[in-house]
């Protein structure tokens, strides 16, 4: 390996599952769900079911001048705080041995907790008469009865500063706000800023919260949600019978640093970043559809970057979100990656275990990915029993299966053909010794 090759040696995660990565992949392994069903007044049946996290408690050991901060982080800034915190303790790594300006920090997130406004409440209804709004009234309610914090909490990068400041992360660093690919582009730069020498060490982070009522109904409309007939049972990827995803909430981080120092300190190597790639199927005249091969070809490209073909790989996590066309599209994807089935090699679907995470779910399953990798197992896809017509001979199974190498492939779409493929290996004994 080369000297400036990125490895990972610490990861968090935060999920409806529970609160660690062990934790997390245990669960997985019982092939247990965190999506469950709420009792929220008014809300449609469907939307009762989410992937929920009940509790997070911040560490006691926060430096004095930011425990005053922490009630301004949103509730998802929290869990991608969390799991950040565990990857940096997991890593054992003594960050005074490297220079605050050689620590880079990647965050990607999606927290709509704030946008359906409610804060604004008590303001709008002092403010309404028969006729409209007396904007006079609604200046002096607003500052009487709103918290003048809700701005912070609304910030898209609400974790930022406190997380860059919590570790003097000083270092490369960007904060992204999208959908579910800025987790794999968050590990592409924090990836890059080592190999290219910019950063010693680097964080990517991931979270998002999906579950509160207005993007509830926006991804409705979207028609994206499921119905949840099934309960939580409802959310299965690849299955001839999904009808859409069911939404989550969580944190996910991984922290990397460069092979040879890594090596040198005695770090236990948990895998290696072998290649990422980002590519945008978006054709112009069908508008905001999806392609019908999503993911082709930012898996081609990953793979041409990580220097192995597709039979090298021990199974595909794929970004599997349930939606009839969404999975029709990544189905033909592997079938064109893998020869129509003729390459045997695995493919999972992840989010039933958690809900859809987003930014999170990215960054975390190629954490489940690295468990499981480590093991030689391909895990099991929740609620899977038969695939669409045409596609009967891919390798994808309600059951655990044996993986055959150590490297595997995470995959990640968004909206209008945007997708993101990361190629991991997990390393054998002999790369730490």
């Amino acid at each position: 390996m080369n000297e400036r090759d990125v490895v990972i040696t610490g990861t968090g995660l935060l999920t409806p599952l529970g609160s660690g990565c062990d934790m997390n992949w245990q669960k997985v392994r019982a092939h247990e769900t965190g999506i469950s069903a709420g009792s929220v007044e008014g809300l449609p049946a469907n939307m009762q079911y989410r992937g929920r996290i009940d509790e997070a408690t911040m560490p006691a050991d926060l430096p004095p001048k930011l425990t005053g901060q922490v009630k301004f982080l949103n509730r998802s800034a929290v869990y991608g705080f969390l799991a950040a915190y565990e990857a940096v303790s997991h890593s054992g790594f003594s960050l005074d041995q490297v220079a605050p300006g050689r620590r880079a920090l990647f965050i990607a997130s999606g927290d709509y907790t704030k946008v359906g406004y409610d804060y604004m409440y008590a303001a709008v209804k002092d403010a309404v008469k028969d006729e409209g709004i007396d904007y006079a009234r609604l200046n002096s309610a607003a500052v009487d009865k709103v918290n003048p914090f809700f701005l912070l909490e609304s910030l898209q990068n609400n974790l930022f500063s406190f997380l860059s400041a919590s570790f003097e992360f000083m270092g490369p660093n960007t904060s992204l706000s999208s959908l579910s690919p800025c987790g794999g582009q968050s590990i592409e730069l924090a990836a890059r800023s080592i190999r290219q020498n910019k950063a010693d060490i680097a964080l990517a982070v991931g979270y998002s919260s999906w579950i509160n009522e207005v993007p509830l109904y926006e991804l409705a409309s979207l028609g994206i949600l499921s119905r949840c007939r099934s309960g939580a049972g409802s959310f299965r990827p690849f299955d001839r019978r999904r009808d859409g995803f069911i939404p989550g909430e969580g944190g996910a981080a991984l922290f990397l640093e460069a092979y040879g120092p890594a090596v040198r300190r005695g770090a236990r190597i948990l895998g290696r970043i072998r290649a990422t790639a980002n590519y945008n199927e978006f054709i112009p005249e069908k508008g905001f559809t999806v392609p019908e091969r999503v993911s082709h070809r930012s898996m081609e490209l990953a793979l041409e970057d990580a220097g192995c073909g597709p039979e090298m790989l021990g199974f595909i996590i794929a970004h599997g979100s349930g939606t009839q066309k969404g999975d029709h599209s990544e189905l033909a994807s592997f079938s064109e990656l893998l020869d129509g089935g003729r390459i045997d090699v695995s493919v999972c679907g992840m989010k039933p275990y958690t809900g859809h995470l987003g930014a999170a779910s990215d960054i975390g399953e190629v954490i489940l990915g690295i468990r499981a990798a480590s093991e030689g197992i391909v895990p099991s896809t929740l609620n899977f029993g038969e695939t669409d017509k045409g596609f009967g001979s891919l390798n994808i199974s309600a059951e655990e299966q044996q993986c055959k190498t150590g490297i595997f492939m995470s995959v990640s779409y968004g909206i209008g053909g945007q997708s993101s493929s990361v190629v991991v290996e997990v390393p054998s004994e002999s790369l730490t010794s």
